[in-house]
């Protein structure tokens, strides 16, 4: 699996070489420069101050005798951080090994501190001596349109610190959707019905917030690098940029949404919330089913089969908090070894966005009339529209990113302005065919030519549409490390 943080994404080349014209030019990279574990670091400082500022509220709660919130908050800051440790267990393989204080520091919740001490240790010691072993990766650069094959050497330092950034990927993404979501959606609910703001409530919402929008932006750059993991993805500023403001209008709209609805019609919020969490928990299991598939025995090799069925209950427990909330950007696949969908579902993509708008704006409705004596002072029609519009921002720059960030959009087989044309042409032709007393050509036709589950011709057919074959080299490929 492909991942790469986002300080990977542009690295320097020395010693490079370039095999000759007549088999096509390899070009091949003798040292890396090894970049900071600034992922690493991030997701720490996150998943250490939201755990921190819980805390003293907790402290707060418990002073004031609100027990409803003090447990609630309670379950939302231990429940992720007791999967965060497990987890990091599981990836460093720590059970097997001889280390009994890092196994400690995970008993005391402390497991992401000293992974990210490893991780500086081993940038800083990075250089300092020749590895006597390395790895060759290949991968495939675009530059304007051209496909150049990039031949890289990775040492044994850059293989260890990728380890600990896909794992912290992971966490990231853990800590966001089971921990800071609920989180952030219970303490806005407890600031509205208490009528007035916590200093220390506001820190923990704008933490949380923060740890959200971090948690979708790797679900997106995760989605990219896993489908076209063939390729060097290098994903520019300005494309953290727009998916930033797209995943937090989203989120935050989102979440408001909920609250508001919760605050007016308390019992039915919790019918929405289940679903919403069984609908999207049991999708993967459905496909899977009607797909007649084998269950993939690469999720753990010493797992029995009931062991697998558990880990892939978690990981679809996973995958349907996250779409509560925003869109995952990937499609689980049980019977793929990485568990992921490579191919692009844009008829799903545009299904998930008009069916959320849609619940959202019921949602706001049934609050605009159901709303309690305190929203009084509040202009609640004004309310509603900056709400719908906030999310209507989201899918603009979503369609944004697509169009103009996206780092491997010259593969799209179609694109957003694709999408628009057919549109304009279709309806064009209508009032044409309409005018002549014609029967009009089939929207839906049209439509499936765009929104079809396409795939780039580049990974529909490699053989034709490589210029360069990187698998008639040998060497083993490591595909998990080069972004």
């Amino acid at each position: 699996m492909c991942e790469v943080a986002p300080e990977e994404q542009e690295s320097e080349i020395t010693d490079v070489e370039a095999s000759g014209p007549e088999n096509g030019v390899m070009l091949v990279v003798r040292h890396r420069q090894v970049h900071p574990p600034l992922s690493v670091v991030l997701a720490t400082v996150l998943y250490l101050a939201e755990f921190v500022v819980a805390g003293v509220l907790c402290s707060n709660y418990h002073k004031s005798d609100d027990v409803v919130w003090l447990g609630f908050t309670i379950t939302f800051m231990l429940v992720p951080a007791v999967l965060i440790q497990l987890t990091l267990t599981f990836i460093h393989r720590d059970l097997g090994r001889d280390r009994p204080c890092v196994l400690f520091l995970h008993l005391l919740l402390l497991g992401p501190l000293i992974r990210c001490v490893e991780a500086l240790l081993l940038y800083f010691k990075a250089g300092k001596k020749e590895e006597p072993y390395v790895t060759i990766s290949r991968k495939i650069h675009l530059k304007k349109g051209t496909k150049l094959p990039i031949e890289c050497e990775i040492g044994q330092t850059e293989r260890n610190l990728a380890t600990h950034r896909n794992a912290f990927k992971r966490t990231a993404v853990i800590q966001a959707f089971l921990g800071s979501t609920p989180q952030l959606t219970l303490q806005l609910y407890a600031t509205i019905q208490e009528k007035y703001v916590l200093p220390i409530r506001l820190a923990l919402m704008i933490i949380t917030l923060i740890s959200i929008t971090y948690g979708a932006l790797v679900c997106s750059v995760l989605a990219i690098q896993i489908r076209y993991d063939d390729y060097k993805v290098r994903v520019r500023p300005v494309a953290y940029l727009c998916m930033i403001i797209w995943r937090g209008l989203e989120i935050a709209s989102r979440v408001t949404a909920l609250v508001l609805f919760s605050t007016a019609l308390p019992e039915w919020v919790i019918l929405v919330g289940m679903l919403n969490l069984l609908f999207f928990f049991f999708l993967p299991w459905v496909e899977f089913w009607a797909r007649k598939g084998s269950l993939t025995k690469d999720v753990e090799k010493d797992f029995s089969k009931l062991g697998t069925i558990i880990v892939l209950c978690m990981v679809t427990l996973l995958y349907a908090c996250i779409n509560i909330f925003c869109w995952s950007a990937v499609q689980l696949d049980l019977t793929h070894r990485e568990l992921i969908e490579r191919r692009q579902h844009w008829v799903r993509l545009a299904l998930y966005y008009c069916g959320r708008f849609i619940e959202n704006f019921v949602l706001i409705t049934l609050w605009y009339f159901f709303k309690s004596d305190f929203y009084e002072y509040v202009c609640a029609p004004l309310l509603v529209v900056q709400l719908l519009v906030c999310y209507s921002m989201a899918v603009l720059f979503m369609l944004v990113f697509y169009q103009f960030c996206h780092p491997c959009r010259r593969l799209f087989k179609y694109n957003v302005h694709d999408c628009l044309r057919c549109i304009c042409c279709c309806k064009g032709r209508e009032g044409e065919e309409g005018r002549r007393g014609t029967m009009p050509p089939s929207y839906s036709t049209t439509a499936t030519m765009v929104l079809a589950q396409e795939e780039p011709l580049e990974l529909l057919d490699p053989p034709n549409s490589h210029p360069y074959d990187l698998n008639s080299h040998p060497g083993e490929q490591e595909t998990a490390i080069l972004g």
